[in-house]
């Protein structure tokens, strides 16, 4: 099977070409991103705890869902397919904001990311694909800012950077959005 390929983006979102995963991470070039943050109606946030077997950050908790898009994929697309493939439901999505971070995994590899950050709703229980992920748990976003500072060890790098940014829109946008 072919190694799956990145988006190669400059720091305005522009593609610029695609690169073999693998190569983008050994190499920390910039590419294109999602993460996903789904909610349910108590206003807790879904993550899911990454299988063991992950090349990078096994058994570390993250979002719900994150990954990369592909050519010609929208972003809104890319995490409908995604949420389905790692955690066995899709829902509705919308783009909250993006950003560029930088963060090196266990392994000596890098994440360069133009991230685009999503949020949807579902109240069901998830069907995880144990490829993928080895347990999902739900937790109020002020939970999660509380052992992410206790516990920073048992969360991925990415999140601990995007997590921040969520929660801070949370914060600012959610009370004022019907």
């Amino acid at each position: 099977m072919k190694e799956e390929e990145v988006i190669l983006v400059n720091t305005q979102d522009e593609q610029i070409g695609t690169m073999p995963k693998m190569e983008a991470h050994e190499k920390a070039q910039l590419h294109r991103a999602f993460s996903v943050f789904i909610m349910n109606d108590y206003g807790e946030t879904m993550l899911q705890q990454r299988a063991a077997h992950k090349y990078h950050s096994p058994l570390l908790w993250t979002n719900t869902c994150c990954s990369h898009q592909r050519v010609g994929e929208t972003n809104i697309e890319a995490g409908r397919r995604r949420l389905q493939e790692e955690m066995g439901f899709t829902a509705d999505l919308k783009e909250l904001f993006s950003f560029i971070y930088k963060a090196p995994f266990d392994n000596g590899l890098t994440e360069h990311e133009l991230d685009h950050v999503m949020i949807g709703s579902y109240n069901g229980s998830p069907e995880i694909n144990p490829e993928e992920v080895a347990d999902f748990k739900w937790m109020k976003p002020e939970d999660i800012q509380k052992d992410i500072a206790e516990n920073p060890e048992q969360y991925t790098v990415w999140f601990k950077i995007i997590f921040e940014k969520f929660f801070d829109h949370l914060i600012h946008n959610m009370t004022h959005e019907s």
